[in-house]
């Protein structure tokens, strides 16, 4: 028996990893020219969302599998390229070299009548192969296409500048003197827009709605060790939003005299962005906060308050948009509507379908991971089995009940787990 596992990233190598302790065979199909999934950098020709600034903003002890944790010579924070030679040597010492095929694109995926599954790839050559499988485990992430405001404000087509997404952004040198707007207060949008400040002329980050900005570390510990204490983890959600709403209003005091809109719901109700860097840029008058464009007009950007700036470049960081092009119509994870998995994994109606990795927590994802691939292994294994369809489906409507009525929504937050909660979940299926 063979199993395929799509992507050879963090997720796919925990995939391969488990499934091979199991003494069950891989064959795990990569489209890059190495393992490494995000943290690895774009090479020629490549697009990829590893810019040269990127770290990690979860503390290594966390990030790292637990048979093979990082090396404690690496920093608290590893920057993407340690990421990626952690991966590459993880690979190496799963002995899963072998079991991974690079410059392997998946091009279709589907299921026959006998319930296998087809899966038609091509190399490096153009050369397509086709082949069988039992099980196939979707592991290539859901950072893949970029997400851009359709439309773009008014003025887009003529303005006299660029405009790119982040996954085009690179280094702040390729900035150096110009004019730039970084649009976003997520993730990569407080780090492009501390790292493009060093370089340009001029850095705007223009900003729509508010978010909670969380600094790495809340008296000097890493707050995903705050997250990860027993002291922490003991409280109810309301006493720990409570605690961590007023050790911010210490650390950082109001996002407001930073000249930020403040967020409209409470933390923990949304996307939470970490980093110690962007309001010290902004303090410094390095980044300077505006509201969300209105329009462009020839080399000006005009904003929603009526001011307008000359810019050379702007930066939509604006997330991405999950795909699977290559799966059958119907299948989770299509674009638009919640994603509709039993226990952010199994396909009710897809025997045989996994999904790894497709999931948002407050903290490093590699425990649940892993924890996801365990499982999946003993599924495979024939360790234990699912319930019924039926079942499944009740546990799915429950989960995106729950999500509804935290979020508001199920659209984009459908995949948004609380860690602790999702890991003993997992672990005691």
């Amino acid at each position: 028996m063979s199993v395929c596992v799509i992507g050879a990233g963090l997720s796919g190598l925990a995939a391969a990893h488990a499934l091979r302790v199991r003494g069950i065979d891989v064959v795990c199909l990569e489209k890059a020219p190495d393992v490494g999934g995000i943290w690895r950098q774009p090479g020629a020709g490549e697009r990829g969302p590893a810019y040269q600034a990127l770290h990690l903003n979860s503390v290594r002890q966390l990030t790292g599998y637990s048979d093979f944790p990082m090396p404690d010579s690496l920093p608290l924070y590893p920057r993407h390229s340690d990421v990626a030679a952690y991966l590459r040597s993880f690979a190496e010492w799963a002995g899963l070299s072998d079991h991974v095929e690079l410059h392997t694109e998946v091009l279709s995926v589907r299921q026959e009548a006998d319930s296998f599954w087809t899966v038609v790839s091509r190399d490096g050559a153009g050369a397509e192969r086709t082949r069988r499988f039992p099980q196939v485990i979707v592991a290539s992430g859901h950072n893949t296409l970029p997400s851009l405001p359709d439309p773009l404000p008014p003025g887009a087509d003529t303005f006299t500048g660029t405009i790119l997404h982040s996954m085009d952004y690179q280094d702040g040198a390729d900035f150096l003197g110009q004019r730039v707007v970084v649009v976003g207060l997520g993730a990569s949008a407080v780090d492009i827009a501390a790292d493009v400040s060093r370089h340009a002329g001029r850095t705007l980050l223009s900003v729509r709605r508010g978010l909670h900005i969380i600094p790495k570390q809340l008296f000097g510990l890493p707050v995903d060790l705050i997250a990860d204490a027993p002291w922490f983890t003991a409280m109810s959600f309301p006493e720990q939003r409570a605690w961590v709403e007023k050790a911010l209003l210490v650390a950082r005091g109001r996002l407001a005299d930073y000249g930020l809109p403040e967020p409209d719901h409470p933390v923990f109700a949304s996307a939470v962005t970490i980093s110690d860097e962007i309001l010290s840029r902004i303090r410094h008058g390095a980044v300077v906060p505006k509201p969300a464009i209105d329009a462009f007009d020839g080399s000006r950007v005009v904003f929603t308050d009526g001011t307008a700036e000359e810019a050379d470049a702007v930066v939509y960081c604006t997330g991405f948009r999950m795909s699977f092009p290559f799966l059958p119509a119907g299948c989770p994870g299509a674009e638009g509507g919640p994603v509709e998995l039993y226990r952010r994994v199994v396909a009710p109606d897809r025997p045989g379908l996994y999904f790894l990795g497709l999931i948002r927590p407050h903290g490093s994802i590699t425990r649940l991971v892993e924890a996801q691939a365990r499982w999946v292994a003993r599924l495979v294994a024939g360790e234990v089995s699912l319930p019924s369809e039926d079942v499944m489906r009740k546990e799915i409507q429950a989960y995106l009940s729950g999500i509804e009525e935290r979020y508001g929504k199920t659209e984009g937050t459908s995949i948004q787990v609380d860690v602790g909660t999702y890991l003993r979940e997992l672990q005691d299926a």
